[in-house]
């Protein structure tokens, strides 16, 4: 119970920030949004007694019916709730205080950038917030390979384009595909970003007395890799290790101790899996 409150205390955060982002940065500005809040804008602009988050709502229906099968029943009803949530905040907020125009590629940025963290924060949480979230979920299950980030650009390319017509103005798009770039950037970063792990390969002549303070005073795994220099011909001894972001001084300065001349390549690693670092998760995105 204390983990589903704390996960859906991220989530509700997650979509008041995401309403916070639309009344503060995009809606005052006319900049347009992708996925199903964009649309609601569309349809707000063209018939604006009708409120964006009663449209957002609307719209999902179909959509939620429609990925019903194929998203578990886990996404669907954290994703029902991060929609309302967000419905709700977008209208609450824009009642409570309208905030002003800005300068549009400032609110595009900033806004963009606040719209990333938000979905980082729902979609971490095995959520999403409605719309072509849930597309680019399953799209995802077709392309699993590729970021969610760049999914979500296939169905709020579509909307940023219906955009442009309602509002009348091209720039309203081109802000709005600016933002959304930002956004989603933002977005993998908060995903996928700050798995910050790194594997070391070290060529050493000292391989043998290296791999010994790595495992018994360091306690890391070490690995033996079967090389051969290709210049020399001799066999050679690599040692792979995956150690986080915080450890690669302390790597660093053993090797450079016992062996100042090892040849040392340190690389980024995502998604590392196994003791010490992470699990594998069915449904992670």
């Amino acid at each position: 119970m204390k983990e589903k409150l704390k996960c859906y205390g991220i989530i509700a955060l997650g979509s008041v920030i995401f309403g916070l982002a639309f009344d503060w940065f995009f809606d005052p500005n006319q900049v347009a949004m992708g996925g199903i809040t964009g649309l609601a804008q569309v349809i707000n602009a063209l018939l604006p007694a009708i409120p964006v988050g009663v449209l957002t709502i609307v719209l999902n229906v179909p959509l939620f019916i429609a990925g019903w099968r194929y998203i578990g029943f886990h996404l669907l009803a954290s994703s029902l709730f991060s929609m309302a949530v967000s419905s709700v905040a977008i209208d609450l907020i824009a009642v409570v205080y309208p905030f002003g125009p800005m300068d549009p590629m400032l609110a595009t940025l900033c806004g963009g950038a606040l719209m990333g963290l938000s979905l980082g924060m729902v979609f971490s949480q095995g959520a999403t917030t409605g719309g072509t979230d849930i597309v680019a979920r399953l799209l995802k299950l077709r392309w699993p390979w590729l970021p969610l980030g760049k999914l979500i650009l296939v169905p709020d390319g579509v909307v940023l384009a219906l955009a442009a017509l309602a509002f009348g103005r091209v720039e309203a798009a081109l802000y709005g595909a600016v933002g959304l770039f930002v956004a989603t950037r933002v977005m993998d970063t908060v995903l996928y970003g700050l798995d910050t792990s790194k594997v070391a390969y070290i060529i050493s002549d000292q391989w043998e007395a290296l791999a010994q303070v790595l495992l018994k005073e360091q306690d890391r795994g070490v690995t033996i890799l079967r090389g051969q220099g290709a210049y020399t011909g001799r066999d050679k001894q690599v040692l792979m290790v995956a150690f986080k972001q915080r450890d690669i001084v302390q790597i660093k300065h053993t090797v450079h101790k016992l062996d100042p001349s090892a040849f040392l390549i340190v690389c980024d690693a995502h998604d590392v899996l196994g003791e010490g670092f992470g699990d594998y998760q069915k449904e992670e995105i």
